[in-house]
């Protein structure tokens, strides 16, 4: 399988992203980024500190300006951008992916890197190509001045929280956050490590989030915060230990954005229906974007958006200009304090049926002809396509797309009646071809 995805380079450490593939991939951004400022900073993956040097060397001998931030969490990266105006920008991170894996997040531009971009890196790692040029190093601590800036974004609160870091990059500086924003805070696995012990480090599934749903039970928080690997992604359980949905966030911190002015709210296409409903209910125009931090981040800046969020867990804000799972939490609990305890809020979110992300593990390199096969097939539907396949009715749609981040299809079904879901499935499923229909069935939800 390729490590070169639609947004970013990723694979597993040592085998798929080797020292001397990340030396290639350092030479090819190095040809991208000649001349330019450029940020690197890395996650507290156990592969990070050697990724993080072969890619800082590689930008010095291009040529480049190199600000090396040290290890931190992603937000704290596109803070540090942000602070030095930097045109350019490598994370080593992994994001939510297991612990083997590592890779680069990539900024070239103002504009979030694109697929050509990540194509051509790709070309130009493939044939070795890179630049000779006399390059500087600067090393730079951010991460205070990224606490007092963030901290004054929001307003102070002081409930009781749990914050589960996973053992990932924000363990260090979550508390600290919260803290100096005013809030009681109960630590959770917020020692660093790259093995992730306690927990996978995507928090956007419900089961990893079972030690983060006790422990606000155990201490009566009025919520708990968990993160993913690097921070840029974020889950929540409310007060009754319930994990909830991203879709019900997004509307709450949608709303909150709405209370003030009207305006884009940019969501992705695995939303709920319920999503663009209350945005609209609240005065805001929604806008679907493609799933993926780039195709998010390319909508809420185009549309000079409020706000963007997406079911995985990342969300954009207008006073940051990026996204940040740590911000999103401090939203969150302002919205809170004015309005109520979490749970209450979420359950007068009107809900239809809507199954979870059905996750399809799929190594073959064929997924853009699976999904062509299945527009073909549902064409007479006219499928919407921004996103994968789906198709669309005024009582439910389904849809099937291909991971931008890991080697799986995901699946999604929505409608207003047991009946509807169902056949809005069937539709779906009669259009796969068969070397991806049996691996579905096997793992699809009761409807």
């Amino acid at each position: 399988m390729s490590i070169f995805h639609a947004c970013d380079i990723r694979g597993i450490a040592g085998t798929e992203l080797t020292d001397e593939v990340a030396v290639r991939i350092a030479r090819a951004v190095g040809v991208k980024l000649s001349g330019r400022q450029v940020v690197v900073g890395g996650d507290i993956r156990l592969s990070t500190p050697r990724l993080q040097q072969i890619m800082i060397d590689g930008l010095v001998r291009s040529g480049c300006q190199v600000i090396n931030i040290g290890t931190v969490a992603t937000p704290v990266f596109y803070f540090a951008q942000k602070i030095t105006g930097a045109t350019g920008g490598v994370m080593v991170t992994a994001s939510h992916n297991p612990a083997a894996y590592n890779g680069f997040k990539l900024v070239l531009e103002a504009q979030p890197v694109s697929e050509a971009d990540i194509a051509e890196i790709a070309g130009l790692a493939r044939r070795n190509i890179g630049v000779e040029k006399s390059g500087a190093l600067q090393e730079l601590p951010v991460i205070e001045d990224y606490l007092a800036y963030t901290a004054g974004q929001a307003k102070p609160g002081n409930m009781k929280i749990v914050i589960d870091a996973g053992n990932g990059a924000t363990a260090g500086i979550a508390p600290a956050l919260y803290r100096q924003a005013g809030f009681e805070v109960i630590e959770l696995f917020c020692e660093p490590d790259g093995n992730f012990p306690n927990r996978p480090p995507n928090p956007a599934l419900p089961e990893n989030l079972a030690a983060l749903r006790e422990k606000v039970l155990e201490t009566g928080a009025a919520l708990g915060i968990a993160f993913d690997g690097d921070g840029d992604r974020v889950g929540f359980v409310d007060e009754t230990g319930r994990a909830v949905d991203n879709d019900d966030i997004l509307v709450l911190l949608a709303r909150n954005y709405l209370e003030q002015q009207a305006g884009p709210i940019i969501y992705d296409a695995k939303c709920s229906m319920v999503v663009p409903e209350q945005i609209a209910a609240a005065g805001g125009r929604p806008v679907m974007a493609r799933a993926g931090h780039t195709f998010s981040k390319s909508a809420f800046l185009r549309e000079q958006a409020l706000f963007a969020g997406e079911i995985s867990g990342h969300f954009f804000f207008s006073e940051l200009g990026y996204d940040d799972g740590m911000f999103a939490g401090l939203k969150i609990c302002e919205y809170l304090a004015a309005h109520g305890p979490l749970a209450a809020l979420i359950d007068e979110i009107p809900n239809y049926l809507l199954t979870p992300e059905v996750r399809v593990r799929y190594e073959a390199a064929d997924k853009e002809a699976v999904l062509a096969e299945v527009a073909e097939r549902l064409k007479h539907l006219t499928p919407n396509l921004i996103d994968g396949v789906r198709i669309e009715f005024d009582d439910g749609w389904g849809m099937i797309r291909a991971s931008v981040t890991e080697p799986l299809f995901t699946l999604r079904f929505e409608a207003k009646s047991p009946e509807r879901l169902r056949a809005i499935a069937n539709l779906l499923l009669a259009a796969l071809p068969d070397r991806v229909k049996t691996r579905v069935l096997a793992q699809l939800p009761e409807m």
